[in-house]
């Protein structure tokens, strides 16, 4: 039986978000609502839950708590 590993978010590259999905992480760890960050953006609740989604897959990422710990460890 083979395990596959996952390099930690923290070790993955910061490119690897674009630009506004990097805001939305921001917003969404200094705790705003998703409505809360929508507004100040200038989007809808629904395009920053696609953000959201994007970056959990992107890095492999299941919870909020998770996404805040990313948010720290990219100075965000």
């Amino acid at each position: 039986m083979s395990l596959t590993l996952t390099t930690p978010y923290a070790e993955r590259p910061a490119s690897a978000l674009a630009p506004r999905e990097k805001e939305t992480l921001r917003h969404i760890a200094a705790g705003r609502t998703y409505m809360q960050t929508a507004r100040h953006m200038g989007l809808s609740k629904h395009t920053v839950d696609a953000y959201l989604r994007r970056i959990r897959a992107k890095l492999n990422i299941n919870s909020t708590a998770e996404l805040t710990r990313l948010a720290i460890s990219l100075g965000l």
